[in-house]
Formats: structure tokens, C-alpha cells, sequence
């Protein structure tokens, strides 16, 4: 029996609660992170943290030490990143300055050479660079990202997967567990004949190994295919964008004659 891989999970908390993935389930992302059976050697959570707030801001004091302690139960390592202010520093202000960045580049290249994947959550192309060197190591890198991810970081990447894709990843509202008839899920829109007025939809099942295997009519695919009427798509929705690979939509799944049938379908996520 081969020796068990080693994956190494490297999170921009911060960048990516901003870039669409707010309330994201870290338990999630270790699952989807060591599906093909890898242990999981790092795992890795960058977040700033406000010391001045924290001095006045029980609220806040409470809530960082809180995500800290929920992150440690699944096994994550926390490391806090003091901010600095610039005069004109607001809430959310791109004028925040940290070293998150800097300490998430050197942590990986000291430790890529002990892994043999790396999973990285971030949207800035500062990293692709990063990314070609551990990649040069020998180490396959993923990317799972959100919303404004940059072109030549996913490009670099061996894999890039929206975070909007992934079953559970984020909270979504429903009454039925993903995947069920009267689920709401999310998925991409393959194909679109605007002539008939109608495609299909791919959305993901579970996770497994056999991601690649994105047709749904082979066996072992992940994915599974519904059927998408224009008319069900939000009523300001340019339809001649379709198809695409970019776009995420979300939508309920329900039966017909047919088979499953997308109801409700709204975008969620544009570049």
C-alpha cells in the first residue's frame, strides 16, 4: 500500500469573507480539501485582527476568539494578523495594510516541499507567482475561490473550483439537503440553445477524486444535469451570455415529466 498523501489548506479569511464567501464552513472545505483519502498535514487560517477594536469592542473581542476556537475543533491553525490604519481608515476600507500576504507566501514555500497538494483560498493574482513555484516543486496546487478571482491565478492553477459549487460550503436557504428534489442548489449553465429557448444545468453532487469526470453521463461523474427553461431564469437576466463557465446560478431543483427541471434560477456569481 503507497504511503497516504499529505495536502496542505491555506485560507485568506479576510479576502475571501469579502469576495463572496461570508459564513463559509471550514469542516467543508477539510472534507472537499483530502477527498481523494489525503491527510491533512496543514491547515491554515489567516486572519487579521484589530487589537485597538478588541481593547473597546467586547463584541468583537468575543467573536474573534470564538472563530478561533470553532476553527481549532476541526483541527485549523489561526494565525492572527495585526492591522495598521491609515488616516483615512474606515470599515472594509482597502487601506488596511497586513502581512497576511507576505506570511501565507513563506509558510507555503516552507512547507511545500513536505506536501503534495496545496489548497489555497484567495482571489489575488499576487499569488500565481506562488503558485508556479510550488508547482515547480513537484506539488499540485487548487484554487477555490469566489467572486473576482483573478484570470492568471486561475489559469496557474491545476484546479480551479468556485467555492459556490461545493455542497455545504456556504449556507444556503432551503428545506432539503442538497441534491434533493426541493433542494436549492448551485451550478453553471454548459450549455444554451437560444433558438428553443432552453439548456441545461451542471451542478455537484458530492466530491470525490473524479472531479475531472464533469459529463454526468459517465459513471463515476460527481455531477448531475437539469434541464433549464428561459423562462425560469430572473426576469433582468441577460440570456445571451449563455452558455458559460463563469456564471453561477441558483436554483431549485424540481420534477416533471421531463426529469429534473431548474426553477427559480437567479445569478449569484459574475466576473
Amino acid at each position: 500500500m503507497g504511503q497516504t498523501e499529505k495536502v496542505g489548506v491555506y485560507v485568506d479569511a479576510a479576502n475571501v469573507s469579502q469576495s463572496g464567501g461570508f459564513g463559509l464552513r471550514y469542516e467543508i472545505l477539510r472534507k472537499f480539501a483530502t477527498r481523494g483519502g489525503e491527510y491533512p498535514a496543514r491547515l491554515n487560517v489567516y486572519q487579521i485582527y484589530d487589537a485597538k477594536r478588541a481593547e473597546n469592542d467586547r463584541s468583537y473581542r468575543e467573536k474573534a476568539t470564538r472563530f478561533a476556537e470553532v476553527l481549532r475543533d476541526y483541527e485549523y491553525k489561526v494565525i492572527e494578523k495585526p492591522l495598521t490604519r491609515k488616516d483615512s481608515y474606515s470599515e472594509g476600507d482597502n487601506t488596511i495594510n497586513t502581512a497576511v500576504d507576505v506570511d501565507m507566501t513563506v509558510d507555503i514555500l516552507e512547507q511545500a516541499d513536505e506536501l503534495d497538494k496545496i489548497v489555497l483560498l484567495t482571489n489575488k493574482s499576487s499569488f500565481t507567482r506562488l503558485v508556479q513555484a510550488v508547482q515547480q516543486r513537484g506539488c499540485r496546487v487548487e484554487v477555490i475561490g469566489f467572486d473576482s478571482i483573478a484570470g492568471d491565478l486561475k489559469r496557474e492553477a491545476d484546479m480551479y473550483f468556485s467555492g459556490y459549487l461545493i455542497p455545504g460550503l456556504l449556507p444556503i436557504e432551503s428545506p432539503y439537503e442538497w441534491g434533493r428534489v426541493g433542494s436549492r442548489v448551485r451550478g453553471l449553465c454548459y450549455d444554451f440553445s437560444h433558438n428553443d429557448g432552453y439548456g441545461f444545468m451542471r451542478y455537484l453532487t458530492n466530491f470525490n477524486e473524479q472531479l475531472w469526470i464533469t459529463d454526468s453521463r459517465f459513471e463515476g461523474s460527481p455531477f448531475k444535469t437539469v434541464f433549464a427553461h428561459v423562462s425560469q431564469f430572473e426576469d433582468n437576466f441577460d440570456t445571451s451570455y449563455l452558455p458559460s463557465r463563469d456564471l453561477i446560478f441558483e436554483f431549485d431543483l424540481a420534477e416533471s415529466d421531463k426529469g429534473l427541471v431548474a426553477e427559480n434560477v437567479i445569478l449569484v456569481s459574475a466576473p
